[in-house]
C-alpha cells in the first residue's frame, strides 16, 4: 500500500491545449485527453497546501489483504493516526467522529447509519484521508476529510464479476463496469453481502450469537464532456443494510424488575434488529478556460434507521424497550472556483449551503415506579416521543496561494460558517499554512486553523425528559442542555524526507485546544449515537510515517501517539450519573476513544502474476472506567493479516484473478470495548481468523 504526504506547493499549471474538435464525434481519444484536462482543474480548485494528505490508490486497495471486499474502514485504519472502534467506527488524532466524506471533491451530507459503510473501496479509483490544519475550503468536519475519486470508466474500460465468502458464512458476490461512448463516460458497480458476522462479537466467540447480516450497495457515476472547456457529471448510490444485534449467551437480567409475572429472560435468546437505508446522489458542472476554473454542484442525500427492541427482554435488562426510527434528508449546493491571477497567485474562493430535516419518532414501553425508583406495576406502558427540526448551514471562504519563494509558498485566508439548527452559532475562521522545500527532497509545512464544528444534527435526540419520571427509564439526572457548535485552535506542524529512491519518510506533530468539545455516545439499548459537549478539551499528538516503493516491493508503516481529554459535561447531562457530572466538572478525562499508541504496517511483493501481501494493526487499548470515568485502558493487542492473489490469461476463459485471504492470522482474542466506559454500551472484540477465497472474471 503506498501513502503520499503532500505538503509542498500544489499550484496547478497551465491548462493543457484544448484539442481541435472536428464535426465528427470526438474519439476516445480526445474524450481522454479533454477529461484528463478537466480532472485537474477539478484537483486544482481545492488546494491541499499544508495540511497532510495520505493517498491509497486503486492498486493499493486491491493489494491488501481482503482486497476491495474489505469495508472502507479497514482501509483507513492503514493511515497514521487512524484508531478502530466498535460499530465500524474509526477516530482520527483523537476525534471522535468529525469526518467529511467527499466524492469527487464533492461533499457527502452526513447520515445517521451507524453499522454500515455506505461507501465501497469498490468505486473508488484513489482514496486520500486529509487532516492537519486545513486550508479554508474544508469546514465544519475538520478531523479528516476523505475524498473518493471515483472510477469513471474512460482510462479503463471494461468490468469485472466476482464472488467472495468464506469464514462467518460470508457471500458477497459483485460487479463493476465502465466505458465510453462518444462523449460519454460511466461507471457502475453493485454488490450483496451476508454473513454471520454483522457487528463485532461482544463475548469474543468466532461466530456470535444472532449476528446475521444483509448489505446491499449500487453506485453509478455518469459524466458527459460538453466541450474541451466544460462537462456535467451525476453519481448516484444506495445501500440498504439489515443487522442483528449480537447476544452474549449466560446473562440474566440483574435489575429484578418484573413484567407481566416474569422476572428472567435468557440472554442468549434476546431479538434485537437495526435497519440502515441510505440514498446520495450529485450533480456537477465543471467549466475551465483560460485563467479561471470553477464548479457547481447540488448534493443531497437521504438516510434512515430503524431499531426494533425485543419487548420482553430488554425490558428486563434495561427497564426500557424502545423502537426508534430515525430519518435525515439533506441537501445542498458548493460552488467554488480558482482564478490564476499570476504566475504566484491563485486565488481560491467558495460558497457552501446546505439544508437538513431530520424526523425522529419513538414508541417506548416502560414501567412504573414511586418517586423512589421502585416499581409499583408489571404492566408496561408505552411512552411516544416524536419531533422534527430543520437546520440550515451556510459556508464561505476566501484564500491566496502566494508563491513567496521558488522553495517558500503560503496559503492564507478564511471562512465564515453560520449554522441555525438546535442553536443560532457562527464564527470567522482564519487559517494559514506555509510550505518550505529547503531541497528537492525536504519538505517543512507549519499551519494554524480556527475551526468551528457544529454538533452533528441529525443525532441530536429529541427525547423528552420529563416524559419518563416515575418510571423505569428515569434519569436521575434531568438537566438537558443543547449541544453547541465546537470552537477550537489547531495548530500542526511536520516534515517529509526523501531518504532513497522510493523510501519517504515523515513526522508530524499537532495540538488542538477546544471550548465546547463535541463527543459522542452510546446511552440506551438502541444503538443510536447521541453528541455531547465537554465544556473544554485538549488533544495532541505525533505521527510518524514511512512509506517504499521499488520494482516488486511496496511497503509503508505508521506509528502515531496521542492524547485527547475533556473537562466538564454541559450538554445532555441526563445521559450520565450524578457522580461523574461531579468528577468531571472539576477534572480532565480522558476520552472515551482515546488510545495512546496506535500503529499500522504492510508488505506487498509480486512475483511473475503472484502477489503476496500483509498487513497489521496495533493499539494499546481504547478506555475503559476503573476508579473514575474513562481512567483505565484495555489491553493491547496486534491483528496480522495475509493475503495472496493469482491472475491467470486463460485461452478459452480469459482474464480470471484467485485470491485468498487470512484475516487475524494468529486468532488474537483481543476486546475493542469492556462495555464501560462515558458513552459505552456494550462490549466488543475484534474478529477472530477467518479464511476467505474469491475468484474474480474481467472482461
Amino acid at each position: 500500500m503506498t501513502f503520499r504526504s503532500l505538503s509542498g506547493s500544489a499550484l496547478l499549471a497551465a491548462a493543457l491545449a484544448s484539442p481541435a474538435v472536428a464535426d465528427t464525434a470526438p474519439t476516445t481519444e480526445d474524450v481522454t485527453v479533454i477529461g484528463k484536462k478537466l480532472d485537474d482543474a477539478r484537483n486544482g480548485i481545492q488546494t491541499q497546501l499544508g495540511a497532510s494528505t495520505y493517498t491509497i490508490d486503486a492498486q493499493a486497495l486491491d493489494n491488501q489483504p481482503g482486497g476491495t471486499n474489505n469495508p472502507l474502514n479497514q482501509v483507513l485504519l492503514q493511515a497514521p493516526g487512524v484508531v478502530q472502534d466498535s460499530f465500524g467506527q474509526i477516530h482520527i488524532r483523537g476525534e471522535h467522529n468529525n469526518l467529511q466524506y467527499r466524492l469527487n471533491g464533492i461533499i457527502l451530507p452526513e447520515g445517521i447509519s451507524v453499522f454500515g459503510q455506505t461507501l465501497s473501496p469498490r468505486l473508488a479509483d484513489q482514496v486520500e484521508l486529509i487532516t492537519g490544519a486545513l486550508p479554508a475550503e474544508y469546514g465544519l468536519r475538520t478531523a479528516g476529510i476523505i475524498d473518493i475519486r471515483t472510477k469513471d470508466g474512460a482510462f479503463e474500460p471494461g468490468g469485472s464479476v466476482s464472488i467472495y465468502g468464506g469464514s462467518h458464512g460470508t457471500l458477497e458476490p459483485s460487479f463493476e463496469y465502465g466505458g465510453s461512448a462518444g462523449s460519454i463516460n460511466y461507471f457502475v458497480s453493485g454488490s450483496y453481502l451476508q454473513s454471520g458476522l454483522g457487528i463485532e462479537s461482544p463475548d469474543g466467540r468466532s461466530d456470535p450469537l444472532h449476528d446475521q447480516t444483509q448489505q446491499g450497495q449500487g453506485f453509478g457515476y455518469f459524466e458527459d464532456i460538453i466541450d474541451p472547456s466544460s462537462r456535467v457529471s451525476l453519481i448516484l448510490g444506495t445501500s440498504r443494510e439489515q443487522f442483528q444485534i449480537p447476544d452474549q449467551s449466560g446473562q440474566s437480567p440483574q435489575l429484578g424488575l418484573t413484567v407481566n409475572g416474569q422476572t428472567n429472560f435468557p440472554s442468549d435468546q434476546l431479538n434485537e434488529n437495526q435497519r440502515e437505508l441510505t440514498h446520495y446522489g450529485v450533480l456537477s458542472y465543471l467549466r475551465s478556460q483560460e485563467s479561471f476554473d470553477v464548479q457547481v454542484s447540488l448534493f443531497g442525500r437521504y438516510s434512515s434507521l430503524y431499531f426494533t427492541p425485543d419487548p420482553l427482554g430488554d425490558l428486563l435488562y434495561n427497564g426500557i424497550a424502545q423502537t426508534a426510527y430515525k430519518r435525515d434528508i439533506a441537501g445542498g449546493i458548493q460552488t467554488e472556483g480558482a482564478y490564476h491571477l499570476s504566475d504566484r497567485h491563485t486565488l481560491r474562493a467558495g460558497v457552501i449551503i446546505e439544508g437538513d430535516r431530520a424526523t425522529s419518532n419513538t414508541s417506548s414501553l416502560v414501567l412504573q415506579t414511586d418517586a423512589n425508583g421502585v416499581q409499583t406495576s408489571n404492566q408496561p406502558v408505552k411512552i411516544l416521543d416524536s419531533g422534527g427540526k430543520t437546520s440550515w448551514t451556510y459556508s464561505v471562504y476566501l484564500q491566496d496561494e502566494w508563491k513567496l519563494l521558488d522553495s517558500l509558498t503560503l496559503n492564507y485566508g478564511g471562512r465564515f460558517d453560520l449554522v441555525d439548527a438546535f442553536t443560532h452559532e457562527n464564527q470567522l475562521s482564519p487559517r494559514i499554512n506555509l510550505v518550505w522545500k529547503p531541497t528537492e527532497t525536504t519538505t517543512i509545512h507549519a499551519g494554524y486553523a480556527r475551526y468551528f464544528t457544529p454538533p452533528p444534527f441529525e443525532l441530536v435526540g429529541g427525547e423528552t425528559v420529563a416524559k419518563f419520571a416515575n418510571t423505569t427509564a428515569a434519569s436521575a439526572v434531568t438537566t438537558d442542555a443543547v449541544s453547541r457548535a465546537e470552537k477550537a485552535n489547531y495548530f500542526d506542524l511536520g516534515i517529509s524526507q526523501k531518504l532513497l529512491p522510493g523510501l519517504t519518510v515523515g513526522l508530524d506533530t499537532y495540538y488542538k485546544n477546544a471550548r465546547n468539545l463535541i463527543d459522542e455516545g452510546q446511552f440506551g439499548a438502541p444503538v443510536i449515537l447521541t453528541p455531547f459537549n465537554y465544556a473544554s478539551g485538549r488533544q495532541y499528538g505525533a505521527e510518524l510515517s514511512a512509506s517504499y516503493q521499488q520494482g516488486p516491493w511496496t511497503a509503508y508503516g505508521n506509528f502515531a501517539a496521542s492524547s485527547a481529554e475533556g473537562k466538564g459535561i454541559v450538554s445532555s447531562q441526563f445521559n450520565f450519573t450524578a457522580d461523574n457530572l461531579a468528577y468531571i466538572s472539576q477534572h480532565y478525562i480522558h476520552l472515551d476513544h482515546d488510545q495512546t499508541y496506535s500503529a499500522s504496517a504492510g508488505v506487498s511483493y509480486l512475483v511473475d502474476q503472484t502477489r503476496l501481501s500483509t498487513d497489521l494493526i496495533y493499539g494499546t487499548g481504547l478506555r475503559n472506567s476503573t476508579d473514575h470515568p474513562n481512567s483505565g485502558s484495555l489491553p493491547n493487542y496486534t491483528q496480522v493479516n495475509f493475503g495472496v492473489s493469482q491472475t491467470f490469461d486463460l485461452p478459452a476463459v480469459g482474464a480470471l484473478a484467485v485470491r485468498f485471504d487470512i484475516i487475524n492470522v494468529f486468532d488474537e482474542k483481543y476486546e475493542i470495548r469492556n462495555g464501560t466506559g462515558i458513552g459505552v454500551g456494550a462490549p466488543q472484540y475484534g474478529p477472530r481468523r477467518g479464511f476467505f477465497a474469491g475468484l474474480t472474471k474481467s472482461f
